[in-house]
């Protein structure tokens, strides 16, 4: 569907889909990639973070957490109580992601649930014991495709986004978790840019510490930088969920291969009718329209597919929207 919102300028447009594409990027990198001094980056980049228009944050893998269950929820309620059970999800400090859907009567939300116990409590106790939830379907997420994660709006260049990337140095293909790395993940979810002084108080150790640490989690893949902003203030006003079903000897290749696409926000295989959940992020409705005639359209492995238009994201990455509840 849609939206409006005050689009940020041009300039400010590209300091954002950087700190989309690396969360963490320094402001020299920032200004090196973008042809901007230093000095404008942060006179900038400072007062959108300030106000919450750029918000930075880190997600865990739920692969390196094996209490943790993956699940996404489409839940059907009473339109008049739609906008109550949001919040009410939104709230939850296990939703990661909570969307109004379609004509105003879904909400499809991620969750990643502290074990078969909560799971069971939600599925089981809480929304059958809310009046205005008419239906749900749960859908377990079986492997996220990272190659989504450095989106950028589509507002950088190839050799920008490359510019951006951090240098490194490559981690185990398991690393282990160390009990440092606990308080140090939990700041990161509070701030995705907090200062290694400031990880380091909070994880009890020295800034090198904090530093190699994070290097390693990031570089493992256990965990996952992010920042959010409201895609209106970048010109992107139409949001939708695709519930694609793939042939399964294709399935890790099509994941791949959208998940590359620069107006693909999110990908991830799922139990249910649908194997594959992508969440897509365009221009307007025009834009939607050529991605999936022409992009989804070109893959001929795929026999059905359901497009659910996003009306409005209540919360995003584990961050309440401002002003949405």
């Amino acid at each position: 569907m849609e939206k409006t919102g005050h689009r940020l300028n041009d300039t400010d447009s590209r300091i954002a889909a950087a700190m989309l594409a690396s969360p963490r990027a320094s402001w020299r990198t920032v200004g090196r990639v973008l042809g901007l001094s230093e000095r404008t980056v942060v006179r900038r980049a400072a007062p959108l973070f300030h106000d919450g228009t750029l918000r930075a944050t880190a997600v865990r893998n739920p692969v390196w957490f094996p209490d943790l269950i993956p699940l996404a929820l489409r839940i059907r309620c009473r339109p008049n109580r739609i906008s109550a059970i949001a919040a009410t999800l939104a709230r939850r400090p296990d939703t990661l992601w909570v969307d109004v859907l379609g004509g105003g009567d879904e909400i499809c939300t991620i969750l990643f649930l502290d074990g078969p116990e909560a799971r069971n409590a939600l599925l089981l106790r809480d929304l059958p014991a809310t009046p205005a939830v008419q239906s749900w379907t749960s859908h377990v997420l079986l492997r996220v495709f990272p190659a989504a994660f450095h989106w950028s709006g589509g507002l950088l260049s190839d050799a920008e986004l490359t510019g951006l990337r951090p240098e490194t140095p490559a981690a185990p293909a398991r690393p282990s978790l160390l009990p440092v790395d606990r308080p140090l993940i939990a700041a990161l979810i509070e701030d995705g840019r907090a200062s290694y002084t400031d990880l380091a108080r909070r994880a009890d150790t020295t800034p090198l510490t904090a530093r190699r640490r994070l290097e390693a989690l990031v570089g493992g893949q256990v965990l996952r930088l992010a920042t959010e902003v409201d895609l209106a203030r970048l010109g992107i006003r139409t949001e939708a969920l695709l519930w694609i079903t793939v042939a399964p000897g294709v399935l890790e290749e099509t994941g791949r291969q959208l998940s590359r696409h620069p107006q693909v926000r999110f990908t991830s295989a799922t139990t249910g009718p649908a194997n594959l959940l992508v969440a897509v992020a365009a221009a307007d409705l025009d834009a939607l329209y050529h991605f999936l005639t022409d992009t989804v359209g070109a893959l001929s492995h795929i026999s059905t597919i359901e497009v659910t238009p996003i009306l409005t994201g209540v919360k995003r990455t584990g961050l309440v929207r401002p002003g949405s509840l």
